[in-house]
């Protein structure tokens, strides 16, 4: 077959140079911006994460101490910095970006940001935001972190990471998914609940036809110590249904800040800036 294709690459009046590069590289073609599809190093980070957790154990007692962030998404310069910077602070195990991973829900974004945050002296995890379901984004999110909804335990503390990102269902009335959030708040088996997602309920992308029911379920949960957000790209920490529990919302890495959380007793808890 090489030499019609080579007779019809000359009628067309290309050099053989061309014509073998062609067929040789292959290889090379990218079909669409859109491909989710990632090299093995580059799936199930979540798990890998969690497992890499895992094998340092907090024991019951102990205080717990990470690093919160979020919308990572085009600010690649200042992944390399805040890295840098987390990697020099002392008594933290892990770190979690809330949502916005990417701009435009590509997996060679999501492939950017990881290649920063490996560099990282500790695990980190995240949440899906709403960049990150933009086209193929919630194909690639899945097939490079791993499900939309988990949670973690580690030392006394349960983590529930939950996608809050209502408007890309189109306010279906099923995002959140009240069915998987409230079993996981009425877990009794652990001292403390944090919950995490990228658009607070208070946020105009939040679903509003679910957005009482997530709070009254927030509320009545006696282990909650606070709900956790990003999407709006700056800190803030308050009680915005003044029904007594605590929101928190973190820096973007344009920011270029981020908040050490320490936990401990029931709901003690301590919230410092850092800049890098």
């Amino acid at each position: 077959m090489l030499l019609p294709l080579l007779f019809s690459y000359r009628r067309l009046g290309l050099p053989l140079v061309a014509a073998g590069a062609l067929l040789s590289g292959c290889e090379l073609l990218e079909f669409s911006p859109n491909d989710h599809r990632s090299p093995s190093d580059k799936q199930d980070l979540t798990a890998k994460n969690l497992a890499a957790l895992a094998a340092t154990p907090l024991p019951a007692g102990d205080t717990l101490r990470f690093v919160y962030t979020g919308d990572s998404q085009r600010f690649y310069n200042d992944a390399k910095d805040l890295v840098a910077s987390v990697n020099r602070q002392t008594g933290v195990q892990f770190m979690i970006v809330a949502g916005d991973i990417s701009d435009f829900g590509m997996a060679r974004e999501m492939w950017w940001v990881d290649d920063h945050l490996r560099n990282l002296k500790i695990p980190y995890l995240t949440v899906i935001g709403n960049h990150d379901q933009v086209g193929n984004g919630r194909e690639a999110y899945k097939a490079i972190f791993g499900p939309l909804n988990y949670s973690f335990v580690y030392g006394d503390t349960k983590f529930i990471m939950t996608d809050t990102n209502g408007r890309e269902y189109n306010f279906n009335g099923k995002i959140p998914d009240m069915n998987w959030v409230r079993p996981q708040l009425q877990d009794a088996s652990v001292r403390r609940h944090v919950i995490i997602s990228h658009v607070p309920p208070q946020d105009d992308d939040f679903d509003p036809a679910v957005r009482d029911a997530y709070a009254q379920a927030l509320r009545e949960d006696p282990r909650l110590v606070f709900e956790m957000n990003a999407h709006r790209h700056s800190f803030s920490v308050g009680q915005p249904f003044n029904d007594g529990v605590t929101y928190v919302n973190s820096y973007a890495f344009e920011r270029r800040k981020y908040l050490i959380v320490t936990v401990w007793g029931d709901k003690e808890f301590r919230l410092k800036e850092v800049s890098f």
